[in-house]
C-alpha cells in the first residue's frame, strides 16, 4: 500500500480572509471584548440562525452555563440530559449546582431518546438539554410537546451542528435559548469561544449583563448581581466572522465527504453507516461509523490502534457519562445500555474539510485491508 501523510482525525480550516480580518481588527486597536468583529459576529451569526438576538461568550461550555443562570436553574434543581454526550453539558448543570439527570439515547444517532425523557422527570426537573450529536438533529417537535407539557425549558447544545436543520429550519430554533462552541474542531471556528442565540429579549439582555461581571447596561460599575467574565475578543471575532462566510461550504464538503465514505464502505458487513432521518439535514461534524468487533474479529479500541499503524487517525467517542466518578450518582432508572454500547463500539474517521478525494479513498481501501488480513 502506498505510504501517505498522517490523517489527522480534524483540522481547522484557516485561509487567506481570516488573516486579513485578524489583522484588521489588531490595527484597529481594539483587541479585547469591544469592537466591530464582537458586534458583526453576534449580528451575522443569529441571522444566518434566523434568530434575533446573539450573544457571544468565550466558550462552548461557558455558554451552557451562562444559559441555564439566565433561565435561573439553581441549587436542588434537575435538568435532563443525554447520557452520550461530552462532559461539559454536565458540568454546566452542576455550576449552578443543579443536578444533571441522565437519560439514555438512540441507537441510531446517539440523540437523547425521547421516549425516555418523561419517566425521569420530577416536581424538581426546569428544563430538557438536547446535544444534536455530530451534527445530527434531535427529534425537537417531540421534546418540545413534552416540555410545553411539564412547563420546561429547553436549551439546544449545538455545538456540533452549526447549520444543520430540523424539518428545514436551522437548529436552535426550538429552544429558549441554544449554544454553539467554536472551539478547533468546529465547522467553523475561532480557537475556542462561543455562542448563545434567543428570541427573547429579556433573556438577551440578562445574558448580556451576566457575561460581564453581571454590570446593567445603562450604569457602568454598577452589579445588579453576581456575574461572570465570559466575554469574547474582537480578535477571535474577526476570525470567526471570516468563517462564517464560508460555513455553507464547509457544510457541503462534510456532506459530500460523507456520501464518499458511505459508498465506499457500504458492503463492509461488520460497519454501522451514519444514518440521517427524514426530518433533518445533518452537518456530519464527525463521521462516525459503528464496528461490530465479532464480526470484524477485533474490537473497536484495536482497530483504531491498527488505523494509526497505518497513518490513520481515528477517534473513539464519548464515554457515557455514567461510567465516570463526577457522575454516577444521577443514574436514576434505566439501564443506559444503548450509550454504553454506541460508546464502546462508535469511532469517528477522519472528518476535516480539507480532506481530499484521494485521502477518503486511502482510508477505506486501508480498512478493508484491515478486514481481510
Amino acid at each position: 500500500m502506498i505510504k501517505m501523510d498522517f490523517i489527522p482525525i480534524s483540522e481547522p480550516n484557516i485561509g487567506d480572509k481570516e488573516l486579513e480580518y485578524v489583522t484588521d481588527a489588531v490595527k484597529s486597536w481594539w483587541v479585547s471584548s469591544l469592537g466591530y468583529y464582537v458586534e458583526k459576529f453576534e449580528k451575522d451569526f443569529a441571522a444566518y440562525c434566523n434568530a434575533k438576538y446573539g450573544v457571544s461568550v468565550s466558550s462552548g461550555t461557558v455558554a451552557l452555563h451562562l444559559a441555564l443562570v439566565a433561565l435561573k436553574i439553581g441549587v436542588w434543581d434537575e435538568v435532563i440530559v443525554p447520557n452520550l454526550t461530552f462532559a461539559a453539558t454536565a458540568n454546566a448543570v452542576l455550576y449552578t449546582g443543579a443536578n444533571p439527570v441522565l437519560v439514555d439515547v438512540e441507537s441510531d444517532t446517539g440523540n437523547i431518546n425521547v421516549d425516555f425523557i418523561e419517566q425521569h422527570i420530577t416536581s424538581k426537573t426546569k428544563a430538557i438539554i438536547v446535544v444534536h450529536l455530530y451534527g445530527h438533529p434531535c427529534d425537537m417537535d417531540r421534546v418540545n410537546e413534552i416540555a410545553k407539557k411539564y412547563n420546561l425549558f429547553v436549551i439546544e447544545d449545538c455545538a456540533e451542528a452549526h447549520g444543520a436543520e430540523y424539518k428545514g429550519k436551522r437548529v436552535w430554533k426550538f429552544s429558549d435559548i441554544s449554544c454553539f462552541s467554536f472551539y478547533g474542531n468546529k465547522i467553523i471556528t475561532t480557537g475556542e469561544w462561543g455562542m448563545c442565540l434567543t428570541d427573547d429579549e429579556n433573556l438577551n439582555q440578562r445574558m448580556r449583563e451576566l457575561r460581564d461581571h453581571g454590570m446593567k447596561k445603562d450604569k457602568r460599575y454598577r452589579h445588579a448581581e453576581i456575574g461572570f467574565n465570559y466575554r469574547m475578543t474582537n480578535l477571535q471575532a474577526a476570525i470567526w466572522c471570516a468563517q462564517l462566510e464560508r460555513i455553507d461550504d464547509f457544510i457541503q464538503i462534510k456532506r459530500n465527504n460523507t456520501k464518499l465514505y458511505n459508498e465506499l464502505l457500504k458492503n463492509i458487513n461488520w460497519i454501522t453507516l451514519p444514518i440521517e432521518k427524514g426530518y433533518a439535514k445533518s452537518t456530519y461534524r464527525m463521521y462516525t461509523i459503528f464496528v461490530d468487533k465479532d464480526k470484524l474479529g477485533m474490537d473497536r479500541d484495536t482497530f483504531i490502534k491498527t488505523l494509526k499503524e497505518n497513518w490513520i487517525d481515528s477517534r473513539q467517542v464519548f464515554y457515557p457519562l455514567v461510567d465516570m466518578p463526577p457522575y454516577e450518582q444521577f443514574w436514576k432508572k434505566d439501564e443506559l445500555k444503548i450509550s454504553n454500547q454506541l460508546s464502546y463500539s462508535w469511532l469517528n474517521l477522519p472528518s476535516s474539510t480539507k480532506l481530499t478525494k484521494e485521502k477518503i479513498e486511502f482510508i477505506c481501501k486501508t480498512i478493508i485491508e484491515i478486514c481481510k488480513k
